[in-house]
């Protein structure tokens, strides 16, 4: 076996190894980040009380100081009044933001988590990136669908779970990738199946797997009423194309459908963007 073909089928191995891993419900992740989906799963009850919350999120330090400092912000607390506690902390900020901030929280501390070599340097910006694309997400829902904001923000926080996934585990693979660009070809190609995957063993709502695992679908059904997955795809293409300003100049022809099922055309995305720097800004803020 030549050395290409004996890489080949390394890689198909580690991936292998991962989804049956994720399908038998072995998630290995930082504990971290292990202990703050917890807390969220606990947030997720119905029937949970503001005291119970208070207490779940209390034994997460890094959880308690980022809701205390959110709900001191002007976003959450226009009148002022300083919060010291958590019970009042979470009423003011609301269970569904709670559950959000979570989320970030944890995400951040597998994005910060300890890398090497060629894994190291692309964690911060592939986090940086989740940001945006979960702001533009909830600001997109609020400007253009009926689709609930909170749930729009935590699929674009998600969305790129499965990179963080395959970064995490690779971290101890590195003899498996000769390059850098082999590593990343090897996310792109599998980081929405298994973030799906681990969306589900987390129990997140299957509407939000399907919109993790299906928005690098560029030929997704047209329709009149937009999805979650619909707004997925144009949260991350106007993302990309934002960043390295190419939106301004590419053709309108090439977009994919998730876009057109949002009836955006290149004027309202830059009117959009533009009208919504404010609040991107403020939501990016409150979840970075």
């Amino acid at each position: 076996m030549n050395s290409e073909s004996s890489e080949k089928s390394g890689e198909f191995d580690f991936i292998e190894g991962l989804t049956t891993e994720l399908s038998a419900g072995e998630l290995i992740f930082p504990t971290s980040l292990n202990a703050t989906m917890k807390i969220r799963r606990a947030l997720s009850h119905p029937d949970i009380s503001s005291d119970t919350v208070a207490r779940v999120i209390g034994a997460e330090p890094v959880l308690s100081a980022q809701i205390l400092r959110l709900s001191n912000t002007a976003a959450f607390n226009p009148h002022g009044r300083k919060i010291l506690d958590l019970r009042t902390a979470t009423l003011s900020l609301g269970f569904s933001a709670v559950r959000n901030i979570a989320i970030s929280v944890g995400m951040r501390q597998l994005a910060g988590h300890h890398y090497s070599g060629v894994l190291f340097d692309h964690t911060d910006g592939l986090w940086s990136r989740s940001l945006r694309v979960a702001a533009l997400s909830m600001v997109l829902a609020k400007a253009l669908t009926k689709i609930n904001p909170d749930k729009a923000m935590l699929t674009g926080l998600l969305h790129n779970v499965g990179k963080f996934y395959i970064l995490n585990r690779a971290h101890h693979y590195q003899n498996l990738f000769f390059s850098e660009q082999a590593l990343w070809d090897l996310i792109d190609q599998w980081h929405a199946s298994i973030g799906g995957l681990i969306l589900e063993n987390w129990e997140i709502p299957e509407v939000i797997c399907e919109a993790v695992m299906q928005y690098r679908d560029r030929e997704l059904p047209l329709n009149s009423h937009p999805s979650l997955t619909d707004l997925l795809v144009a949260a991350d293409f106007l993302d990309a194309h934002v960043v390295d300003e190419s939106l301004y100049d590419m053709s309108w022809e090439s977009i994919p459908n998730g876009v057109r099922n949002l009836r955006l055309d290149k004027q309202q995305c830059i009117q959009l963007l533009q009208e919504t720097r404010a609040e991107l800004s403020q939501v990016l803020k409150a979840i970075g």
